[in-house]
């Protein structure tokens, strides 16, 4: 909800409200993320959208657009202590690209924080670490901030090629 909201909507709706508010969202049409499952035990979720749904992202000046182009945002990745350093957050982003590519996108967008020290605390960790991005074949596209890049995937053309894009380096000229 942390970037579905204005931030004054979001500190007060905390607790029972913003709960609710997330409540209805999965009930439409438009799941609001994934969840990954080990067995029959959650071990992840992510969430993932059309940016435009992240109302907080349009405000943020470090995680503005880049560019006018139409993207999918994945704004949380979390994985279950029990679960993590097993390449999971790779595997779920890589499925949440799937979801929203067969929701019409061609290009998903990640903000992860890039790690200042090697045990950090676990909010500062919840839009996922630069490198699992990168293991699922995102590309860091701009940073405008130290430990905030901007990672894309361009999705596939029918083609099966990526397209040429901004995002997408060019080699030769």
């Amino acid at each position: 909800m942390f970037w579905r909201l204005p931030r004054k909507e979001f500190d007060a709706g905390k607790g029972e409200s913003n709960k609710r508010t997330f409540k209805e969202i999965v009930s439409t049409d438009l799941a609001p993320g994934l969840l990954a499952y080990v067995g029959q035990e959650p071990a992840g979720w992510c969430a993932v959208a059309p940016r435009e749904v992240y109302v907080a992202l349009e405000r943020s000046r470090i995680l503005k657009p880049v560019d006018a182009q139409a993207v999918w945002s994945i704004s949380c990745l979390f994985i279950k202590k029990p679960y993590r350093r097993k390449g999971i957050s790779t595997q779920l982003l890589k499925a949440a690209v799937e979801f929203a590519a067969k929701r019409g996108a061609k290009i998903v967008e990640g903000y992860p924080v890039q790690p200042s020290m090697e045990k950090m605390p676990d909010p500062f960790l919840w839009h996922g670490i630069p490198s699992a991005f990168k293991a699922a074949g995102f590309a860091e596209v701009l940073r405008r901030s130290k430990s905030r890049p901007i990672m894309r995937f361009t999705v596939k053309s029918s083609t099966g090629r990526r397209p040429r894009t901004a995002t997408t380096p060019q080699r030769g000229i």
